[in-house]
């Protein structure tokens, strides 16, 4: 993946606990800045492979390693252009430090 086309400001969301009066539920709020990120978007073909059949999309995105990024977990969730994915895994990249790939899924049918 090349991170030369950081062309797209992601934003992470993390969840808190909040009573409602009524029990407690998840509230998802921005969770740190926007960050600049590539994205690739998964092939038809690879989905398929991997068992992926429902209405949903499943891309790669590229963050420069950082303090903040490195603290990003598959509990937090990913915002971009306006389409909320989960962390489906996040693994290093490009060598020790440099990069961050953030692999997600969001439905696109809602």
């Amino acid at each position: 993946m090349n991170a030369g086309n950081l062309d797209r400001l992601v934003q992470f969301h993390r969840y808190t606990e909040a009573d409602d009066g009524y029990g407690v539920t998840e509230v998802w709020s921005d969770h740190g800045t926007k960050q600049w990120a590539s994205k690739k978007d998964v092939s038809d073909g690879e989905r398929m492979a991997a068992g992926w059949v429902e209405a949903s999309v499943v891309s790669r995105f590229l963050v420069r390693w950082s303090a903040f990024t490195r603290g990003i977990t598959p509990k937090d969730r990913l915002v971009c252009e306006g389409l909320e994915m989960e962390i489906l895994g996040i693994k290093e990249a490009g060598g020790r430090h440099r990069w961050l790939e953030i692999t997600a899924t969001g439905r696109n049918d809602l």
